[in-house]
């Protein structure tokens, strides 16, 4: 691809980094797009060898970004050593259920202190293992990372301002990942809570399918507002009894991200929920998406994990229920309705047993 990147370059006019991207999904496409355009060289890989070529030859990820044409310095590959070999700092956006496989066998590829930022907002099903706590375990000797917000693909792929977080106990790792894709659409801010930031950015998929379900059934404003914010309160309960500082959920990795994918039809999980609420069967849902919908396995995850450590969670349960049970959404909504009128933010009122 063309190296000319002087009318697009909107980023920093510094130096000039070698960054593999990992994984030709929506996501993993609109950051290649991001990096190229601030002037850096991206090695972009993907399993798929057409996608690949298309990319080299017009530019554009058609299956995930159609009709957006990336420019810069994008070298796109199937060839994963080769990629993370010759790049400083390597973003993963692999799926949740293949994360862990793709970094193991390539475990020897990554070098001393290269930083790694997990892109992926998901749960590993055994141990309920987060993708950072997955690179600290497969790749301990790297500085590791997590990228988490309010950031739909498309809108990032079309240079709409957008912000989101960097998460990562070391500052140097924050501050280069800023440097990296910081530009005049797109802003980093940054946070020491990675625990906290991932969690957030894999729990509130379910509450964007719970939206979606909403939305197919017309229910009103207030009733939205209703499920967001409790959808909010159940996630920073789980998250803190899990270690996760409750503060990270008032700002972009939170409340933010979740207010984007619970009202916007751009959102995968959404969707999925729309889809059912106007009566299709779920895998005909996820099929028809033809992208993975993170919410629907974490679901399954956070259902069981709750339940294990006693975290009150009926939005999980209610939405298991209408998913893989026989359970209809109004009755869900009633339930939630009836039950104890409690706190609200629970980190100022304690949670309290009222009769």
């Amino acid at each position: 691809m063309s190296e000319n990147t002087s009318s697009q370059n909107t980023g920093n006019t510094g130096s000039v980094h070698d960054v593999a991207v990992l994984g030709g999904g929506s996501f993993g496409t609109a950051m290649t797009k991001v990096l190229a355009e601030n002037g850096h060289r991206v090695h972009f890989w993907m399993r798929d060898p057409a996608q690949v070529e298309e990319i080299r030859k017009t530019g554009i990820n058609s299956r995930y970004m159609p009709g957006i044409e990336m420019s810069g310095d994008i070298q796109p590959t199937t060839d994963l050593a080769a990629a993370v070999g010759k790049a400083e700092i390597v973003f993963v956006a692999i799926p949740s259920k293949a994360f862990r496989a793709v970094i193991r066998e390539h475990t020897s590829d990554f070098h001393d202190g290269q930083i790694v930022v997990s892109l992926t907002k998901g749960i590993e099903e055994h141990g309920f293992k987060l993708m950072s706590e997955i690179l600290q375990e497969e790749i301990p000797r790297c500085r590791i990372g997590v990228l988490s917000g309010p950031n739909l693909a498309a809108e990032i792929a079309n240079r709409d301002l957008t912000a989101t977080v960097i998460a990562a106990k070391d500052p140097d790792v924050r501050r280069t990942v800023q440097d990296l894709l910081g530009c005049e659409y797109f802003r980093v801010y940054a946070n020491v809570d990675v625990y906290g930031v991932e969690l957030g950015g894999a729990l509130k998929n379910i509450y964007a399918i719970v939206a979606g379900l909403a939305s197919a059934l017309d229910m009103g404003e207030n009733a939205k507002a209703m499920l967001i914010t409790r959808g909010l309160a159940e996630m920073s309960r789980f998250a803190v009894s899990l270690g996760a500082n409750p503060m990270t959920f008032m700002g972009l990795a939170g409340v933010g991200d979740l207010v984007v994918t619970c009202t916007s039809s751009k959102s995968r999980n959404y969707r999925v929920g729309y889809a059912v609420g106007k009566g299709q069967q779920l895998d005909d849902a996820v099929r028809e998406l033809g992208q993975v919908a993170e919410g629907i396995y974490t679901l399954k995850l956070v259902k069981e994990k709750s339940e294990a450590i006693g975290i009150y969670m009926p939005l999980v349960r209610g939405l298991y229920e209408i998913l893989y049970g026989t359970a209809s959404i109004k009755a869900v909504i009633n339930s939630l309705m009836m039950a104890v009128q409690n706190s609200d933010v629970e980190f100022i009122l304690p949670r309290t047993i009222t009769q």
